[in-house]
């Protein structure tokens, strides 16, 4: 199948979606188990699939070992095969699968699948952002909202939305289900990639919470944080954040 990257990161994260929910279904798993078998036939789809269509470029994904050839190429794929395990294992919709492209350590290319939603958004086709409303919902942790982040809202009048995985939170403004999406907890570069990637091809802002930009395809993975919204609110919530330190 002849596929060019946009078209191929989305039926990845499509199929890797559809198997993961085909996992759940079977009825053979839970707890922790569920997250533990979904994460690895995921990741063994999306990377036999990658090695097999893409086998020049680079990849690297949470759950496989990582390669360090990969730092020479240009083109590397980043994926997250079960983005939000836990919301995965609830059956819950607020997870993802990301399938990311990053060249020369930009975040060129895109898909985050919502397999509880039944939905596949790409940044090589974007729609439009619904307007925002005049009080202004920001997207945190379920579980654990970081402090920048309540701080941040509470300055900016902002409505506090727990939600689950990043992808799922990334992708909750896009839908015009939040507007700020704050992130300083720490995470990896699957995590943020492909939404980062596809938030940026329908036209918001994505940068570090310092404005600085976000580089993928180093040595070390380890993100410090994040921050993804609508252009408009960058410049004040960047602000706020430097008001903080």
């Amino acid at each position: 199948m002849a596929l060019n990257d946009g078209d191929l990161a989305a039926h990845l994260a499509d199929q890797a979606g559809r198997i993961l929910l085909m996992v759940r279904a079977s009825g053979m798993f839970g707890g922790k188990a569920l997250g533990k078998a979904g994460d690895q036939t995921a990741n063994q789809f999306l990377c036999h699939a990658l090695r097999e269509q893409r086998a020049e470029d680079g990849l690297l994904s949470e759950e496989e070992k990582d390669n360090p050839e990969r730092l020479a190429l240009q083109r590397v794929w980043i994926v997250d095969p079960v983005d939000g395990t836990r919301e995965y294992g609830e059956e819950r919709a607020d997870w993802a699968v990301h399938v990311g492209l990053a060249v020369d350590g930009v975040p060129a290319l895109g898909a985050v699948a919502l397999p509880g939603l039944g939905e596949v958004l790409r940044s090589d086709q974007p729609g439009e952002v619904p307007p925002a409303p005049d009080r202004l919902r920001m997207v945190v942790s379920r579980t654990r909202p970081a402090r920048e982040a309540t701080e941040i809202a509470e300055k900016l009048g902002a409505e506090l939305v727990p939600m689950g995985s990043a992808g799922a939170k990334a992708m909750a403004i896009l839908r015009g289900e939040a507007d700020i999406y704050l992130h300083s907890g720490g995470q990896y570069e699957w995590d943020s990639c492909a939404p980062v990637a596809v938030a940026l091809g329908w036209g918001l802002h994505a940068s570090r919470i310092d404005g600085s930009p976000l580089v993928y395809n180093q040595q070390d993975v380890y993100m410090p944080d994040l921050l993804i919204c609508r252009k408009e609110h960058a410049k004040r919530v960047l602000a706020e954040v430097a008001a903080l330190q």
